[in-house]
Parts: structure tokens; sequence; C-alpha cells
């Protein structure tokens, strides 16, 4: 396969020439972390050729690359990204839109650099590379079954933390874009639960990795399926109730924990980590507090919530979960099955959090913050449409896993205060018309602390 050929560019000779393009061109992109700070400068921790760089083009260049910016925590490195880039003498015109610009100096002086998942060529190009074992560079790739070969590609436009590309409506692969050491839980749980032989989740069939960071994951794609939130607005648009769909997404949901308690560690929640887990809660709210002067008022009221989840946090155990599982997360196949995907976790905090153990109510909460979710973007708001979906959810799960999580209405109200901080600073920094969604459940959750 001559074209997945590989040369390892000095980062020295290549760096300086790449810098202009991705100082003006990767803060702006939807997965950059670091969003509303300056950016520095850039380290590159490795520069891989997929595709040789030498003669016209395409060539395709996998970069990591690290990102200077002021105010991170002393002792914390740089976020490191992954950067896929075409690099063409001449750019087509259908590649137009994809041209981040050409480069002015160094040792690619004179070429256009580009969005590689983009290009149909190259983006099939890396799914041929996925389709072989083996190195490139510093690069590894994973296979557990023959894949087929020379599926088209297109890229999912609803680019969020990571990007996806879509190959011949069979597989699905995830890019991961902000790199940490560790296993993503992306490949992780999938493949844990597939070894349990829990049907819920899609298994990987690929994944590429470097040192011990996973790059990238492949699996199966439900074509056949519509997602949760999508069939919620949809019942909500129709006058529809979705307590059916809500009862069995809460069996799927107990189905997902069960496997994973068995196919992973669990734990006793001792005192002292529960402890630690409220005190967690309430550093986040302090710091959620400070982006968005809007949660001050309520602040007194959400600290008495973590505080009363005290005792019931010291009660549970904890096990792997989802970690940030909401209607957007699920499938549902033309058979009415659901499906549970996207098992990353919050991609703002650390690799090391997503990958420990919590009590599997965290999972509850956020879906009972989807089902509000979904409702208050209906007009008129609907509450006891989302009071009906979240009851029919939490019986779903007690039918199934033979635990109710309302027998534990402090630990449960805790979680979901804790998400609803979480979302009232994504919705700041991302999404401002939003904002008023989270802020609605902060007040009525903060008047249940101050009960």
């Amino acid at each position: 396969m001559p074209e997945t050929a590989s040369t390892t560019r000095a980062p020295d000779a290549l760096l300086p020439s790449l810098t202009p393009l991705l100082h003006t061109w990767l803060p702006r992109q939807r997965w950059f972390a670091g969003k509303g700070r300056r950016v520095t400068g850039f380290t590159l921790d490795a520069a891989t050729e997929l595709l040789p760089l030498d003669g016209t083009g395409p060539g395709l260049l996998h970069l990591l690359v690290r990102v200077e910016q002021p105010g991170r925590p002393a002792g914390t490195p740089a976020d490191c990204y992954q950067v896929l880039l075409g690099v063409r003498s001449q750019l087509p015109p259908r590649l137009a839109p994809a041209l981040i610009g050409r480069i002015r100096q160094g040792p690619l002086a004179g070429r256009a650099v580009y969005e590689a998942l983009r290009d149909p060529r190259l983006a099939g190009l890396l799914y041929e590379r996925l389709r072989s074992p083996g190195r490139t560079g510093p690069l590894r790739f994973h296979t557990t079954a023959p894949l087929p070969p020379a599926l088209a590609p297109r890229v999912l436009d609803a680019e969020q933390s990571n990007s996806s590309l879509v190959y011949g409506d069979s597989f699905i692969l995830k890019i991961f874009r902000r790199v940490s050491p560790g296993a993503n839980p992306d490949l992780e749980l999938p493949l844990a639960l597939a070894r349990a032989g829990c049907a819920r989740v899609p298994a990987p069939v690929a994944w590429f990795e470097t040192g011990t960071a996973t790059l990238g994951v492949l699996q199966p794609y439900l074509r056949d399926s519509r997602d949760g939130w999508r069939l919620a607005l949809d019942a909500l648009a129709d006058g529809r109730e979705f307590t059916r769909e809500a009862h069995a997404l809460g069996r799927a949901t107990a189905e997902v924990h069960l496997a994973l308690a068995t196919a992973l560690p669990t734990e006793r929640l001792p005192r002292d980590r529960a402890e630690h887990l409220a005190a967690a809660m309430d550093a986040r709210l302090h710091s959620a507090a400070q982006a968005v002067p809007a949660l001050l008022p309520y602040v007194p009221g959400l600290r008495a919530v973590f505080a009363a989840a005290g005792d019931s946090l010291g009660s549970g155990r904890l096990q792997r979960i989802h970690g940030d599982l909401h209607l957007g997360q699920t499938l549902r196949g033309s058979d009415g099955a659901w499906a549970v995907i996207d098992f990353e976790g919050e991609p703002a905090k650390p690799l090391d959090e997503r990958r420990s153990a919590q009590p599997p109510v965290r999972d509850i909460a956020g879906m009972l913050r989807s089902f509000d979710y979904a409702a208050r973007t209906h007009r008129p708001w609907n509450a006891e449409w989302a009071a009906r979906c979240r009851a029919a959810y939490c019986t779903g799960y007690a039918e199934a896993s033979g635990t109710d999580p309302r027998d534990h209405p402090a630990l449960l109200r805790a979680y979901e205060t804790d998400k609803a901080v979480y979302e009232v600073v994504y919705e700041a920094r991302h999404r401002p018309d939003w904002l008023p969604v989270p802020m609605a459940a902060i007040e009525r959750l903060a008047g249940a602390g101050a009960e």
C-alpha cells in the first residue's frame, strides 16, 4: 500500500511554517477547548506523513500540536490537539471551502494547506490505513475483524468536541481532537461491554493510538437509527407522550450499568471519598459562579443541595459509568431497541477523572436533565411532559437493575445540580441563547436546597 508510506519531518523545520496558519485557524474550531484565552505559541509533539508531502499532492499530514495559553494552573501541561492537514500545490475548487491557507515559508512554502477530512481521497486513505493493523511512524493501528475495502467517506457536520466520518453508511470514525495520555473511555468502555456480551453498545472494530493516547475509534454506523434527542423533540412537536420510550431507555441504561459492573472493577464508596465528591461539586460551583455571575444569587441554595447529599454519598458503590449520558447519546433503531453511544464523558474534564469509578446515579441525573432540556426547548413549556418522562425512565431503570434511583433523592438532586452547573458554563461559553434552559433548573434546584 504505497500511499500509506510515511516519513516524520523534523518539527523544527515544519512548525515555523505552519504557525501563522494554526494561529488563525485552530482557535476558531468548535472542538478547540481554549476559547477566550490568548494563544501564545505551539509545540509539535509529533508530525507524521500518512501520505508523503513531496510532489504536487495531495499529502496527508498528521499532527499532535500543543497550544500554549497563559493562565493554566502551575504544572498543568498545555492542551494537545490532533490535527489532520491536506497539502497540495493547487487546491481543486471543490475543496476551496476547506482551505486553511497557503504556507509562506519553510519546506512547504507555496503549498495550500486544508482540512484533510474534507477531502474524500484523504479521508478514504485514513480508512484504508485503519483496515491494516501495524505502525505508521508513532501511530499504531488496530482492528478486531476484517473490514471491507474502499467505502466512500462523508464528514458529519455536527462537529462538537470531536470530528466524525461515516464510511459507506457502514462505519463511523470518531477522531478525538483534544488528546490526553491514557485510554479514551470511548474505546475502553465499548470494548469492555462487548466482552461482557452487552448488545446496547456498538463494539469498536478498529482504532488508532500513539503512546498511551487513543486518537480515533471506528464503530458500526447504526444508519437506521435516530437519536433520542430528535425523537423527544418530535414527540413534543406532535403533542405526543414519550413515556414508553423513556421507560425502555431506563432499562437500556440499567443493562449498560450492570454490564460495566460485571466487566470492570467496582469499589465501595468510603466516607472520605464521599466527602471528596461533595467538595468537588462545591468547588465546581464556586468556579462556575466566577465564570457566570448569573449563578451568584443561587450559590447558597445550591451549596445546601450538595451538603444534604453528604450522607447519601457514603452509602453506595462506585463503578465505571457513561459519564455524560443524555438523550443525544442514545440511538433508537427501527426495531425500537435503544443503543447507548459516546462514552467519552464530559470532554472538558481531565481524562483521569472521566476514567474514574463514579456512582451510577450520576448517569441517571444526566438523563433526567436531558428530559428537562428537551421540554424547555418547546413552546409552551410543558413541565408535566418532562416529569412523566423522568418518572418512566426511573421506573424502567429500577425494573431492570433492582435499584430505584429515587430511593436516594438527596444524591440524585446533588448530581442533577452538578450537571446543571456544568450546563450553565457550557451554554454561557458556546450557546448564550440557550443559557435560560439550565438557569431555570438552577432556580428550581436552589429552591430545593433552601427548603
